[in-house]
């Protein structure tokens, strides 16, 4: 993705919301029984009202009406405000989720700090592509042009040996949460080597999804390439032959205990 990125990139389109005149008690069920929601837009017909979170419900009757506790002070966001900006108004105002209305002040999705934080996640992706790419042809004196596709994970050859059990529950975790960062493949004459991605491959192949969206480096003039051939000498054929090692951390888990600990 190149240019600015809009909170309409980003946003949950499928709101859940709740009406001025639900109970308190209604309201309480729904947060407890939903998956992670804390908190819903407060709607009249497409009219954001107001917003009510699990801590508004705290010390309400249970038979109130939500329009008696939700906020009517609320921050929104316009589809067309850059994700970064977004992000500055989430951080100051301490909210974690920004319902996003139209110019006719309908609601049209909702953005929260882990949207933004998958957007920065997601942004960063093409620039370690262009890097590789130009490191591929001053290493080699080849050139290479760049794609976009759905790649099938069964198709990928690995040039890593070994991934972390901790980091890959991350990764599944994220992947269970909508946070889907593109792969990078190399494309040397339908050979498909997988540069970047390799947890969040073996996280997804857990969850039983059989394709992800990649960044695929396509070799114009085919060349035998050095990770390929530590791919061959490791025997690494297919995902099936990373290990998954549980004995050790990923080195970014023990950098921040490190870091903690001092």
């Amino acid at each position: 993705m190149s240019g600015k990125a809009a909170v309409e990139d980003y946003m949950t389109r499928e709101v859940q919301t709740v009406s001025p005149t639900d109970s308190v008690a209604d309201v309480a069920k729904r947060i407890v029984e939903s998956d992670g929601h804390n908190g819903f837009p407060v709607c009249e017909g497409r009219k954001v009202e107001g917003f009510v979170t699990a801590r508004d419900l705290l010390l309400a009757d249970d038979e109130a009406l939500i329009f008696t506790v939700m906020s009517e002070d609320i921050i929104v966001a316009h589809p067309d405000m850059g994700v970064n900006e977004a992000a500055r108004v989430i951080l100051r105002s301490g909210i974690q989720k920004l319902p996003v209305v139209d110019d006719a002040g309908n609601l049209v999705g909702i953005i929260s700090n882990t949207d933004v934080i998958r957007s920065q996640i997601e942004r960063a992706t093409p620039e370690k592509v262009g890097k590789l790419m130009r490191t591929l042809e001053q290493i080699h004196g080849i050139t290479v042009h760049q794609e976009r596709d759905a790649v099938e994970l069964s198709d990928l050859i690995p040039t890593q040996a070994r991934v972390y059990a901790d980091e890959l529950e991350g990764r599944q975790y994220e992947l269970e949460r909508g946070l889907a960062e593109p792969l990078v493949v190399i494309d040397n004459e339908g050979t498909l080597l997988l540069a970047d991605g390799h947890h969040r491959v073996m996280a997804a192949d857990r969850l039983g999804i059989e394709e992800m969206d990649a960044y695929i480096i396509v070799v114009d003039d085919p060349i035998e390439l050095g990770m390929q051939r530590t791919a061959e000498k490791e025997g690494l054929e297919s995902i099936a032959d990373i290990d998954v090692v549980d004995y050790a951390r990923h080195p970014l888990v023990e950098t921040t205990k490190r870091l903690q600990q001092d």
